[in-house]
């Protein structure tokens, strides 16, 4: 009889290899926040009827097979010994207990940052937070390997553990996002459409070969956002967080006509420049440039747990992203919109650009030649040669809840009528709390430029 539990079954793909090498190590954080204290017996039943079942890789580790290549391998799952509780030190003032806990809470946040979970056992970790702090009464940390997935397939399967507070019989529903059409594709003179497409084609030529030039010789200048040196991921970092008002950013976005993903992106390149320029204003014409991470699925938003569990939905799981480079504006522009513009007119350029795609190929051939190693180097330099890195998501519109425990939010993706920022900063080397005032600084300026616009 074979023991299941011994199984070698599909092999790990290649970016799943390339977030867990020597070179890279990456996870996915999750952070749910309570409206009241988390039963803390539910923990162990939930894992084992809801999360663990919904794919097989949170019951998987990553061993090498006799051929040499990686596989994911079925093991038995403790879910004990995934759950962390960590205690911290009590205090008998009510009035300032919070703030005291979002001391610890943020140390704790920290440290787990920085440690690797084994590599004997699933890959993913619970933190179970029992103290309050200023946003909620209780918070639950997924630490989720990425080579798990990536953010759009490991966001699905939490929302699937999750349901509507209201309602837990409806389905949670999300913004809708109709698709993006780009009025001078929509010309009906072929000449133009030619002319387009060669321009495209160009385009995109000049792109890969200035990500290439990015990743290999290229690196941007040293500013109060980039430290420069080998070695600054060993650095503790600290989380932030900033919460904007969406029906705001929507506003913009109305007034712009542009995706609130543009609006984002603005908010953050101009608070970027505001707090350089604070810092040392110099920088503020430095060359600075952003990855930008892309969800490479041809789908509009998150798919429910049974359409991801069918068989012919593979490619809603795993790693399905790509990256654009974007240069950061310069701040001599003197309006404040120039950002939003120039953004979504470089993420624009870009996703009809087929670079992406050239990216991808080229790392499917170094996979090949050197393998994972030699690829997850090019991923840690390009990152290393940049000055920022973000992703967003998109979250539910109604209130969630965990086992009838109301949530308040979820960090990093929209929820309900707020977007929350999550900023993660080297701690000693950026101000998080001078950056977090130009971010907000930003959204102000940007928001009473764009009311202006008849």
């Amino acid at each position: 009889m074979v023991n299941i539990y011994e199984e070698v079954q599909e092999p790990v793909s290649p970016h799943g290899q390339y977030f867990n090498s020597s070179v890279l190590c990456s996870y996915v954080f999750g952070f749910l926040e309570l409206a009241i204290p988390f039963d803390v017996s539910l923990a162990i039943p939930l894992l084992k009827d809801v999360f663990i079942p919904i794919n097989p890789r949170f019951s998987s580790t990553m061993v090498r097979d006799k051929d040499g290549m990686m596989r994911w391998k079925k093991v038995e799952v403790k879910p004990e010994e995934h759950i962390k509780i960590p205690k911290f030190p009590e205090t008998t003032n009510s009035s300032s207990c919070e703030l005291l806990y979002d001391n610890y809470f943020s140390d704790y946040v920290t440290s787990i940052l920085h440690e690797k979970t084994p590599q004997d056992k699933p890959l993913w970790e619970i933190h179970l937070i029992k103290y309050p702090t200023r946003n909620a009464a209780s918070t639950i940390i997924f630490k989720l390997h990425h080579a798990l997935g990536d953010g759009y397939s490991l966001m699905s399967a939490l929302l699937s553990c999750l349901e509507r507070a209201d309602d837990p019989y409806l389905p949670l529903s999300f913004p809708s996002r109709p698709p993006q059409l780009d009025s001078k594709y929509g010309q009906n003179n072929l000449f133009k459409k030619l002319c387009l497409d060669i321009s495209s084609f160009f385009s995109s030529i000049s792109d890969f070969g200035s990500s290439i030039i990015k990743t290999r010789m290229i690196e941007d200048d040293i500013t109060p956002i980039r430290f420069g040196y080998e070695g600054i991921e060993s650095l503790h970092v600290i989380l932030s967080t900033i919460s904007l008002s969406l029906d705001q950013i929507k506003e913009i976005k109305s007034k712009l006509g542009v995706t609130v993903n543009d609006v984002v992106c603005g908010i953050i390149f101009y608070g970027i420049r505001l707090y350089m320029e604070e810092m040392n204003e110099k920088t503020k014409t430095s060359n600075s440039t952003a990855v930008v991470m892309l969800n490479t699925r041809n789908i509009g938003g998150y798919q429910s747990l049974k359409e991801m569990q069918k068989p012919e939905s593979k490619s809603l799981w795993g790693n399905r992203i790509s990256f654009v480079q974007i240069p950061i504006p310069k701040l001599s522009k003197s309006d404040p919109l120039e950002f939003i513009w120039e953004s979504h007119k470089e993420i624009q350029r870009k996703r009809h650009s087929f670079g992406v795609h050239l990216i991808g190929l080229l790392m499917d051939l170094e996979m090949k030649l050197r393998g994972p190693e030699a690829v997850a180097k090019i991923i840690y330099n390009t990152i290393r040669n940049t000055s920022v890195f973000f992703s967003n998501l998109v979250g539910p519109i109604e209130k969630m809840a965990l086992a009838n425990h109301p949530g308040l939010t979820v960090t990093v993706i929209s929820y309900l009528k707020t977007l929350r920022m999550t900023l993660k900063t080297q701690k000693g080397f950026i101000n998080e709390h001078k950056l977090k005032s130009c971010m907000k600084k930003s959204v102000e300026l940007i928001f009473e430029a764009a009311m202006e616009i008849s």
